[in-house]
């Protein structure tokens, strides 16, 4: 017995002193002697931290030889094998791949995780997991104040994303550095550049004014968005997916690796095909991406051409008939017209087909530790129509004479046009850094020529009269050039304390010609100047606190549309944020107050043009108001949350809008399309290993479709919520892995509507000698339950 006591207070003790867990602590840091912060530090099995601001971290380990993985995004993975007999101090330092370009090709556009500025992170593998052949826009529907809707109804095709109630023509959005709002609507069309997500190395959503940055001034937020990275191996990848509403993608993806230590060749084709949940809002679309790259230790010259084809049925109209909209609630009047019979047909060909190519030539030099350039250049070649049956249409309007038939003068025809779009963007950008344990400092210029043929044919008419072949009933040019010249700078005054500095020039020259589809007369040469400056303190309390302030102002251009209608004043924005961040072993917290104050901010009116362009007018004085939080909190080893919600108050001041024949000061409204609430959250599971669960919920509050706050003008508030499986094979012969995707959206099949229009006009016709003001509104119904199935092999 006592033998017996002893053996087992000695295996007792044994196993304590065996199972003795020991603290490993350290900083990981860049090959500068920066801090990392954000660096994962995960354990071989389970568990695992982030660094904190300073780049330290800490965690605890049992006896024995271990391994420890140290990561962090556009860095070489770091896998350091140890043992432990005790407390120990490991120090990682972390090398730059070189073949990323985040350094230096979008280091003029980006900001680092301690700046004070709102932003936000993905990288590929985080796009990857919901990347099944929905657009750009849908991949960031849950980051922070964020709310995207499309045409079709289900992601495909004609995709638009809000910001802080900020349109997309109002969002800056960049691809390695250089513009990619169109020059003039200064809208980003998505469907031009289908499945580019795959080719998508990581992105940054700026909330706000942001840094500085090329082309049209951020007045809700901006997005850059850096292509694939160089492979230093070879590899290959086919991805296939199936959904509802007939939709499916392929693409194959190939990477030479590096050639000979210097050079690589790497690919992408893509197609994706969509019935549209909306009913004929079918997509066709095909894109491409070729790179060619040579690198050495400090230096990267890449050369890229990417480019799409979409043809696309039109689904632009809404739906207004509120009978429809309850019962057949994908209805599509695009394409309508009645028969010789009476009998309603809709033509097979109303689609809007374009296609859009870029090249693009970047050249990034390190020239030592402290000194960096990028040189780029860009050409985009853009082209194509949107075609429309019309009936009873007008001679006048084509320049037809009328024509005698029987004793009968005919001067309206039925007939079919085409609306061209016909444009050149030409772009150069240069930027040098500097930075050394003190000073981050980039100073660039950039400059940019855009020239587009806007123009239309009529390609049939049931009467012709004297109509010449591919004669244009109207025809219009608009040129458009900047030059912006850029100085930030970032000064640690100590240990605690930072401060920002940045300031722009952006000097813009807007010139039109000839005539409008409206035949109206289009002419005008403006010229604008502004002087952009921002600035912001950062102080890290400790290292879990940080806290931020900024200030930024932007001014921005009108647009095309804005022109036609006779706008010409620029747009004014004063951007306040105060932030806080927070950052501990499970927790990450970001929180921000903004204040963003407007003059002259040409607001959505809520209607539409005949083309389904969204009209803007000027709100005259008008703010936003809001608190963000989003976090990032580890439950358990295995199950991470990633809530977000945006609280805001938006209005125009002191709005005047016409009523009943007369102008009316309505004080205070909602501006329109800006919701008081937007929340979000991600929920991750991974039972098992290679197995992901995603259950994410989306919550977007009432709006305003008009400035005016009429009830029938608002869009119910909707709550709907997505399902995200992957599960991944590995140790398979002949492929690396083989990925399985599920997507359902829309689980609980909500009915919901994220986007519409409305519309006032007076009239006089009931009531002889007075004004009624009428109103009226359409709709765009998101699809019910639906979802998609891939597969991707990776070798």
């Amino acid at each position: 017995m006592k033998k017996l006591l002893i053996s087992t207070v000695f295996t007792f003790f044994s196993f304590v002193v065996f199972a003795q867990e020991y603290t490993v602590s350290g900083i990981v840091t860049d090959s500068d002697g920066q801090p990392l912060p954000g660096a994962n530090v995960i354990l071989k099995g389970d568990g695992g931290t982030i660094t904190d601001f300073n780049g330290k971290y800490s965690v605890s380990l049992n006896t024995g030889n271990q391994l420890i993985h140290f990561s962090h995004v556009g860095f070489e993975p770091d896998n350091r094998s140890i043992f432990v007999n005790g407390d120990l101090e490991l120090n990682v330092t972390l090398i730059k791949k070189a073949e990323t370009l985040d350094e230096v090709l979008v280091q003029a556009v980006r900001v680092s995780a301690d700046s004070p500025i709102t932003h936000s992170n993905l990288d590929k593998e985080e796009l990857e997991k919901r990347n099944l052949g929905q657009d750009i826009p849908y991949m960031l529907s849950y980051m922070p104040s964020v709310v995207t809707t499309s045409d079709a109804g289900a992601g495909v095709g004609y995709t638009y994303i809000r910001v802080r109630g900020s349109d997309a023509s109002r969002v800056n959005v960049t691809l390695n550095g250089i513009p990619y709002n169109d020059s003039e609507s200064q809208g980003t069309f998505w469907v031009n550049l289908p499945d580019f997500t795959s080719s998508v190395q990581s992105l940054q959503l700026q909330r706000g004014v942001g840094t500085s940055t090329n082309g049209s001034g951020a007045f809700g937020a901006s997005l850059n968005l850096l292509s694939d990275a160089v492979s230093n191996e070879a590899n290959g990848e086919i991805s296939n997916s199936f959904g509802s509403y007939n939709t499916r993608k392929h693409n194959v993806k190939f990477s030479t690796g590096l050639l000979s230590e210097h050079f690589e060749l790497a690919g992408r084709l893509s197609t994706i095909q969509s019935d549209g949940y909306i009913d004929r809002a079918s997509s066709n679309l095909k894109s491409y991406f070729l790179q060619g790259a040579f690198v050495n230790r400090n230096t990267l010259i890449k050369a890229l051409v990417f480019g799409g084809t979409e043809e696309t049925y039109q689904s632009w109209n809404g739906l207004e008939d509120p009978e429809k909209l309850e019962n057949d609630r994908t209805y599509n009047t695009a394409g309508m017209y009645t028969d010789k019979d009476g009998n309603i047909q809709f033509y097979d060909k109303e689609v809007d087909n374009y296609a859009q190519d870029h090249y693009q030539l970047l050249w990034n030099q390190r020239f030592n530790n402290n000194w960096s350039t990028n040189v780029s250049f860009n050409y985009t070649k853009g082209k194509g129509y949107f075609e429309q049956y019309k009936e009873d249409e007008d001679f006048e309007t084509y320049g037809f004479e009328p024509i005698e038939i029987g004793g009968d003068t005919i001067n309206t025809t039925d007939l079919i046009r085409r609306r061209w779009l016909d444009n050149h963007f030409y772009a150069a950008n240069a930027n040098v850094n500097y930075k050394n344990n003190k000073v981050d400092f980039t100073g660039g210029a950039f400059y940019s020529y855009y020239t587009g043929d806007h123009f239309g044919e009529v390609i049939w008419a049931q009467y012709a009269s004297d109509s010449k072949i591919r004669a244009r009933y109207y025809d219009s040019n608009g040129t458009k050039t900047e030059f912006t010249v850029f100085s930030k700078a970032t000064y640690s005054v100590n240990s605690q304390w930072s401060i920002f500095g940045d300031l722009q020039g952006r000097f813009l020259n807007y010139k039109t010609t000839g005539i409008t589809s409206d035949l109206v007369e289009m002419i005008y040469d403006e010229d604008y100047s502004f002087f952009n400056p921002k600035a912001g303190l950062t102080y890290k309390l400790n290292p879990a606190n940080q806290f931020y302030f900024s200030y930024g102002k932007a001014h921005r251009e009108p647009s095309r549309n804005d022109y036609e209608q006779g706008i010409t004043t620029p747009e004014k924005l004063d951007d306040f944020e105060l932030g806080w961040r927070f950052a501990s072993e499970k927790t990450k917290v970001n929180t921000n107050v903004f204040y963003m104050n407007y003059k002259d901010q040409l607001v959505l009116s809520g209607e539409l043009n005949d083309v389904g362009a969204a009209l803007r007018t000027s709100s005259g004085e008008s703010y936003r108001l809001g608190l963000e939080i989003d976090a990032e909190i580890q439950l358990l080893k295995n199950l991470k949350t990633l809530p977000n919600i945006a609280l805001s108050t938006n209005k125009n001041v002191d709005f005047v809008s016409s009523r009943d024949g007369e102008l009316v000061n309505l004080g205070n409204t909602n501006i329109s399309f800006s919701p008081a609430v937007v929340a979000g959250t991600m929920l991750e599971y991974s039972p098992v290993n290679k197995l992901y669960l995603g259950f994410l919920s989306k919550f977007v509050g009432e709006q305003y479709m008009g400035n005016i706050d009429s009830e029938a003008s608002k869009l119910d508030s909707y709550f709907v919520n997505d399902l995200n499986i992957v599960y991944t094979l590995d140790s398979l012969p002949w492929v690396k892995e083989v990925v399985f995707s599920a997507l359902v959206n829309n689980i609980f099949n909500v009915k919901y509507i994220s986007n519409g229009y409305f519309y006032t006009w007076d009239d006089d016709f009931s009531n002889p000698g007075t004004v009624t003001t009428i109103e009226g509104a359409g709709y765009y119904p998101q699809a019910t339950i639906n979802f998609l199935l891939g597969a991707t092999i990776k070798f």
